[in-house]
């Protein structure tokens, strides 16, 4: 089955910047297997900001200890290759409007509001590693790397 768009779920985003992470493979093959087929594929500004948060902070904090300037040339490469959901009103009164309904709470808000901007734009589907965090939202279909 084709898949038109795909949001890209941050803990995949960062799987593909470090070749020694256990998933870096299966990642990177799903990846290639969407653009592959045509696929169209999202990122958000939650999913950066994270990213850059992981990335900076440093690695005796659970992060990667980059440098901005290695961050920043992490970060073109996904400009470059997957195209920007834009936060707007519209997005935040979806998210509003997810986070009571399905009563979120905690960490948990920040994948409503990925969800949130997949409905504003039409995203269909995210890859992402922790498919167990979007099972809640009946309204898009959640794909682990390895499935994709």
């Amino acid at each position: 089955m084709a898949i038109a768009s795909c949001l890209v779920d941050t803990n995949v985003l960062l799987r593909t910047t470090r070749r020694t992470d256990p998933h870096y493979e299966v990642v990177n093959v799903a990846l290639a297997k969407l653009a592959l087929d045509a696929t169209v594929l999202h990122y958000t500004l939650q999913n950066i900001a994270e990213l850059w948060n992981a990335m900076t902070r440093p690695a005796d904090r659970n992060g990667f200890g980059l440098s901005v300037g290695e961050a920043e040339r992490e970060v073109r490469v996904i400009e470059a290759g997957m195209s920007l959901l834009s936060d707007n009103k519209g997005v935040y009164q979806e998210w509003r409007r997810i986070i009571v309904r399905h009563a979120v709470a905690g960490v948990q808000v920040h994948d409503a509001r990925l969800v949130a901007a997949m409905r504003v734009h039409g995203v269909k589907h995210i890859l992402t590693l922790n498919v167990s965090d979007f099972k809640r939202y009946e309204e898009i279909t959640v794909m682990h790397p390895s499935d994709a």
